[in-house]
């Protein structure tokens, strides 16, 4: 899973980053032009968001994500603790609120709430389509009851597939989720991994599930029925 932190303390950034790197993916920036930059390329299942940023605010970064459909789950990250600022936070959109000062471990466990509220995490690791399981905690595949080996690219682009199936994800936020901001290969990658992971998937027939979307992206469509879960 991959979290947005937005801060401009660099002390309580790194604090962040350090406590939770272990369990996530972490994007980090310290300005709120570049957080809504970051934020609207909706590609986060967590954004932890200070409301006090340099050239834009967290109120600002959070209406404007939400007036654009971004529903991804906003934690705000802030020293005002009036019960107006914590009422007006959660008006705006967000789904919970922490003060500062505040212990990195009530930000991992109000992270993790938030995970598990929205669906993101998988109380036993195992997003199930069909006959396909894939293990994100041990990061096994196994079709039809037979292990199949992927590349770490190719489990995290099928991994992202899975858990955004019937709807289009364009090249943009599969290579910004994959490979990262700062990666250095180019956005073409994505269609060798695509090429790649349905190369795999072909013997089990699976591969006809991947769809392409003509100057767009690419689509997980399940034809027949919609069995593809959560455990």
């Amino acid at each position: 899973m991959r979290i947005l932190v937005v801060e401009d303390d660099k002390l309580i950034l790194q604090s962040i980053r350090n406590s939770l790197e272990n369990y996530y993916s972490i994007d980090t920036v310290s300005d709120g032009e570049e957080g809504l930059y970051m934020a609207q390329q909706n590609i986060y299942d967590t954004i932890v968001l200070d409301i006090m940023l340099p050239y834009l605010n967290g109120d600002k970064i959070l209406k404007t994500i939400r007036e654009k459909g971004i529903n991804t789950p906003v934690l705000f990250v802030s020293a005002k603790d009036s019960l107006e600022d914590k009422i007006k936070g959660f008006k705006l959109g967000a789904d919970d609120y922490i003060v500062k000062p505040f212990y990195v471990e009530e930000l991992k466990i109000r992270i993790e709430a938030l995970l598990r509220r929205s669906g993101s995490l998988i109380s036993e690791n195992v997003l199930k389509c069909r006959e396909l399981e894939l293990n994100t905690k041990s990061r096994e595949l196994y079709i039809k009851g037979e292990k199949v080996n992927l590349q770490a690219k190719l489990f995290d682009l099928l991994e992202y597939l899975i858990n955004n199936k019937g709807a289009i994800l364009t090249k943009e936020q599969i290579f910004d989720r994959v490979w990262g901001f700062e990666s250095d290969t180019t956005i073409s990658i994505v269609e060798v991994y695509i090429h790649k992971l349905r190369k795999t998937l072909a013997q089990y027939n699976y591969d006809r599930y991947i769809k392409t979307i003509r100057g767009v992206g690419y689509m997980l469509k399940l034809e027949e029925d919609n069995r593809c879960l959560k455990n």
